[in-house]
């Protein structure tokens, strides 16, 4: 497909998909969006909106999140999954805050040193926020250019997608232009074959019920519930117990002194 063909669709789209009562797109100031960006990693939107707007009452700005404790964080974290990115979040928030004047470095590289901020994600809250045009990769973008460019080629590689994503880009209104894509490529999800199976990045998620994920999120929310625990008294016969205990504190996400287990 040619390159104007292909921004003239997208942009045609967006004028019936858009999404712009989406939460973070109401606000745009760099806080609500990080968390968003954080939030949105490996979760659907509609499993993030509730999630986003009880965590902005409860933590509204870097100051109110850094000075929180990590039991606080990760239960209001709860419902997300992959409990580590709530961690994250926590302790670039004590960055930003206390490192930073509470506000975010404009520079992807620099952004992406804070704890589970990949460039990507560093590039994309900096669109969002200042309307820069950075050039970034994510699910639903990287499905829009496979779906249009890649329609007879598997194991497509993400430099083939951002040179693609680089010469399409629209310098003057990228935030606009990356939230067509999203919408577009949120809808193409629901009518067609999932295109992320052309990408040399695709693996087929394993199920969550019965899996370690599963145990480790168990032990955690049992926790979090009692403030702290005898090892004995955690409820689930599984042999791989020890084991999720063991990664779970590897993680900064428990602590373990002797038989007490806690979250700090």
């Amino acid at each position: 497909m040619k390159h104007d063909k292909f921004i003239e669709l997208v942009w045609a789209h967006y004028g019936q998909l858009r999404r712009n009562e989406l939460p973070w797109r109401l606000d745009i100031s760099e806080y609500p969006v990080f968390v968003s960006e954080v939030m949105l990693q490996q979760t659907q939107v509609s499993r993030v909106i509730p999630k986003f707007e009880s965590w902005m009452k409860q933590f509204p700005d870097w100051s109110t999140l850094a000075n929180a404790s990590l039991a606080q964080v990760l239960t209001e974290w709860q419902g997300l999954g992959y409990n580590r990115r709530g961690k994250y979040l926590y302790e670039s928030a004590k960055i930003v805050a206390d490192s930073w004047g509470s506000q975010l470095k404009h520079n992807p590289k620099e952004l992406s040193q804070l704890p589970g901020i990949g460039y990507n994600t560093a590039a994309a809250i900096l669109v969002y926020t200042h309307n820069l045009p950075e050039v970034f990769i994510e699910t639903n973008i990287r499905s829009v250019y496979l779906h249009h460019f890649f329609k007879d080629t598997t194991d497509v590689s993400d430099k083939e997608v951002f040179r693609l994503v680089e010469k399409t880009l629209d310098r003057e209104n990228p935030r606009e232009w990356y939230w067509a894509l999203m919408d577009y490529g949120s809808y193409l999800k629901k009518i067609v074959p999932n295109p992320n199976r052309k990408s040399k990045r695709y693996v087929k998620q394993s199920s969550f019920e019965g899996s370690f994920r599963q145990l480790r999120a168990r032990i955690l929310k049992q926790v979090l519930a009692a403030g702290e625990l005898q090892v004995s008294d955690i409820q689930f016969s599984d042999g791989r117990t020890p084991e999720a205990i063991a990664s779970l504190v590897r993680d900064g996400l428990v602590t373990l002194k002797g038989e007490t287990i806690a979250v700090v």
